[in-house]
């Protein structure tokens, strides 16, 4: 299959494009809210998107070679034989990888899966590749996008940055779509668990507010899960499908807008 790029996206967020420029810009962010922001892609249940990931492996992934559905009811289980008592947070495992429906539905996967990061200041060292990716970059070379706050104000809090796409973005603004009824941390941990610069690499502290740093601990904790729950011993997810249909009719029940 041929793929044929077009322009770089990023340039529509440079303030200092002209009227030209403009006119992309709009339709770039038109687009953007059109396909992505409307979920208007399809109508499903969460388990309906949980079978879905049978059909996705994650390039972006050296320690799994089998379907995400997997890695998902792995990591739920991990974390229910931690944390008995937060059902919120073994819900959080089974969903936290549903945002890769985006490479099904035709979205390339490296606009979709690994690590995220914030744009619009400079890259830090623990960004993956970091040497070797952004020298063609001309952000680099402006002085108002190449500091370490960029465009950004000192501790102006992870809600205010805009991070690099991906399935993470997707699924925590798909879930304030659709209303779901989890606590705020489990927004917090779909919304930054693969920004690893900032949770494991311990960059970007500069942009975090008093709530990022309270915040911390639990996408840690879950990347505990996320990480060394994967296994090739797959999981009997006939057994798994009550207690977890049980959770999503407390949380997420329903047909959901994707």
């Amino acid at each position: 299959m041929k793929v044929v790029m077009g322009p770089d996206p990023s340039l529509v967020y440079r303030p200092d494009m002209g009227t030209e420029a403009d006119k992309d810009k709009s339709s770039f962010r038109n687009f953007i809210h059109t396909q992505f922001g409307s979920f208007s892609c399809k109508k499903m249940t969460v388990m309906e998107a949980v079978d879905m990931l049978d059909s996705l492996v994650d390039e972006s992934d050296p320690d799994v070679d089998f379907p995400n559905s997997f890695h998902a009811f792995q990591t739920a289980e991990g974390i229910r034989k931690a944390h008995p008592d937060k059902d919120w947070f073994h819900l959080v495992g089974l969903l936290h990888d549903l945002g890769k429906v985006l490479a099904l539905w035709g979205e390339p996967q490296w606009a979709v899966v690994g690590d995220t990061f914030p744009v619009g200041c400079r890259p830090q060292a623990s960004v993956v590749f970091c040497d070797s990716t952004f020298q063609e970059n001309p952000d680099l070379r402006d002085p108002r996008y190449s500091s370490e706050l960029g465009m950004y104000q000192p501790h102006c809090g992870l809600e205010n940055v805009l991070m690099s796409w991906g399935h993470d973005e997707y699924l925590y603004q798909m879930m304030r779509f659709n209303k779901f009824s989890l606590p705020a941390e489990a927004f917090y941990v779909i919304r930054f668990h693969s920004f690893y610069p900032w949770h494991t690499g311990g960059d970007y502290r500069q942009l975090c507010s008093q709530r990022d740093l309270d915040m911390l601990p639990w996408v840690q904790e879950f990347n505990k899960f996320d990480l060394y729950t994967k296994c090739p011993d797959l999981p009997e997810v006939g057994k798994l499908r009550p207690y977890y249909q049980g959770l999503i009719d407390k949380y997420c029940p329903g047909i959901l807008s994707w």
